[in-house]
């Protein structure tokens, strides 16, 4: 539809004179053959602002329709890892020519931003349906059940970082919705591998794992770390020992080793790293070596043990503390994968990247 003409000063100024004069919205439109509603609408104007012209804009005119608005939003809430250049087709094919940058303004204005995916494993209907009944088996258990846990896992400690993803339109809310997410399959390599644990009351013993472990590497490193630590760390009589569920920590040689040995195992979900407090301080551990930026393998290995010891107690007691929270999160987001930052230390300033 194409834009009417404006009145001129002299009608909006006939318009507000009759007004003053106690004429109705229909009398004088009706004397000046104008509508009702701009006649109102001028009147209205007057009444607010004391001026009949128009304001001045805040700025240009937005050069996409709220149609053309609705109809970007809708693609990228369908698919978030629709491209600038993908919208700027999309509403050229409409009718609608504008640049990347005012998609970009656009969605911005809209609550979006552009974010990059977040990497989760791989999870399948068994693994999500393991992680709810996990979740809902343990989500009444005290406090007191975890603090008697010791949680492990092995970990990839790099000399440089992480290349870059595509990125993805979300809001600030919505980083674990399986739309934003990039699945991934756990896999070895790295600059070294390390295994740790840690407990309630702290961490226990940070080992480098040289080759290729397999499960009699394994049982050695349980062997010569797993006791050592849990006596270190005091937990006292009935605990639990937590990993994952990796083929070298499930083969039929461990499980036996575990069984001789009289340690009681926490039974786990696979695909969920999200469950175990472990995960985050691993990534605390990262940004502490970080910032020290070690120069070779052994100075990594040396700086990695350094700062792991250096994680205070508090940390671990707080993340233990706070285990409710992952378990509800999985529940929340239906057993699909979620946000450990969350479950961190309460207060805390640490950041994690991602």
């Amino acid at each position: 539809m194409a834009k009417t003409k404006e009145l001129s000063k002299d009608v909006r100024d006939k318009i507000v004179d009759l007004h003053k004069a106690g004429m109705g919205y229909k009398t004088i439109a009706k004397q000046l053959g104008e509508k009702v509603t701009t006649v109102g609408a001028i009147i209205r104007k007057w009444k607010k602002h004391k001026r009949i012209v128009n304001l001045p804009r805040p700025g240009a005119p937005c050069k996409i329709s709220p149609r053309g608005v609705a109809m970007i939003m809708r693609t990228v809430r369908n698919q978030p890892r629709t491209t600038q250049e993908d919208l700027v087709n999309d509403l050229k094919a409409a009718g609608t020519i504008v640049t990347k940058k005012t998609i970009g303004n656009t969605l911005r204005r809209e609550g979006l931003k552009s974010c990059s995916p977040r990497k989760i494993p791989l999870l399948k209907k068994a693994h999500i349906h393991a992680r709810l009944k996990f979740a809902n088996e343990h989500l009444n258990d005290s406090e007191d059940n975890w603090v008697k846990v010791l949680w492990s896992d092995e970990t990839k400690m790099e000399l440089f970082g992480i290349n870059s993803t595509r990125r993805v339109w979300r809001r600030r809310n919505a980083a674990y919705d399986p739309k934003n997410t990039i699945p991934t399959v756990k896999h070895g390599g790295g600059n070294i591998m390390l295994w740790g644990c840690f407990s309630a009351k702290g961490t226990g013993q940070l080992h480098r794992i040289k080759g290729t472990m397999d499960g009699a590497m394994y049982r050695q490193i349980l062997g010569e770390n797993h006791f050592p630590s849990a006596g270190a760390l005091k937990i006292g009589r009935g605990w639990v020992f937590q990993h994952d569920n990796d083929p070298k920590h499930m083969a039929k040689a461990t499980k036996e080793w575990l069984k001789k040995k009289y340690i009681k195992v926490l039974e786990w979900p696979s695909q969920s790293p999200d469950l175990n407090p472990i995960e985050n301080l691993c990534r605390e551990l990262k940004v502490r070596v970080a910032k020290r930026q070690p120069r070779n393998l052994n100075d990594l290995e040396k700086i990695c043990k350094e700062e792991w010891d250096k994680i205070p107690p508090e940390m671990c007691a707080n993340l233990v503390a706070n285990y409710k929270k992952r378990l509800t999160s999985v529940i929340a987001n239906k057993g699909f994968a979620t946000n450990t930052k969350s479950c961190f230390v309460e207060g805390s300033n640490t950041y994690f990247p991602h």
